[in-house]
């Protein structure tokens, strides 16, 4: 109980603890938030980082001088790039594995093929729609890579997914994320970035649910 009440007082507390870390470790900041994201999108076991809230508030500090936004924005997105890869070959790698047990009723290789033919002709869309869906975004370059999703295809989608969101939120806070309003309200900001980010799921789980009570 008490892990996850830190946990919660630093994602809604960003501001404080980023500006913090900056103070102490100065240009090594970079590098934390490189293992941040990287580790967010890149690790399976890791889709509880901050990953939004996380591009917000650091674009809100780079405007006050504490990063520079064009590096900030270089090395967060070459984190978000190399962390689906490395997710990517992952699945890859133990896709066969696990596709292998033919007795198995959900890893065989009738689900592999459907798998496969899902992400060759609804990946792209899928990849960068999962840039802005936590949970979803963690899980997302995994699956391709499990799918065998044709990897130059992958790379592309993947880095214009990733270039948007990075972009657009980082930038975002960099403009409005030190308006007295803003600042002063942080923390519903914040939950509000995690609700608007995990609404699409939740609307896509309450179809689901309402299909399956209909059939």
């Amino acid at each position: 109980m008490e892990l996850l009440t830190s946990f919660i007082d630093i994602v809604l507390h960003l501001d404080v603890h980023l500006a913090a870390l900056t103070n102490q470790y100065g240009p090594w900041i970079y590098g934390i938030l490189f293992l941040i994201i990287y580790c967010e999108t890149g690790l399976v076991i890791f889709p509880f980082l901050p990953g939004d809230s996380l591009l917000f508030v650091a674009g809100a500090l780079a405007a006050t001088g504490g990063m520079d936004i064009w590096m900030l924005c270089g090395v967060l997105l070459s984190a978000a790039v190399l962390g689906d890869n490395t997710n990517y070959w992952i699945g890859h790698t133990i896709g066969p594995k696990v596709f292998a047990w033919e007795n198995s009723r959900i890893f065989n290789r009738a689900a592999f093929n459907k798998t496969h033919s899902y992400f060759e002709e609804h990946g792209g869309k899928t990849i960068i729609i999962a840039r802005f869906l936590p949970l979803l975004r963690t899980f997302a370059p995994f699956v391709a890579g499990v799918a065998r999703m044709t990897y130059s295809r992958f790379v592309a989608l993947d880095f214009l997914g990733g270039f948007v969101w990075i972009f657009s939120l980082t930038w975002l806070g960099y403009g409005f994320g030190n308006l007295p309003e803003v600042k002063k309200n942080l923390s519903l900001v914040i939950l509000g970035i995690i609700a608007i980010s995990l609404l699409p799921v939740l609307i896509g789980w309450l179809k689901g649910r309402s299909a399956r009570a209909a059939a």
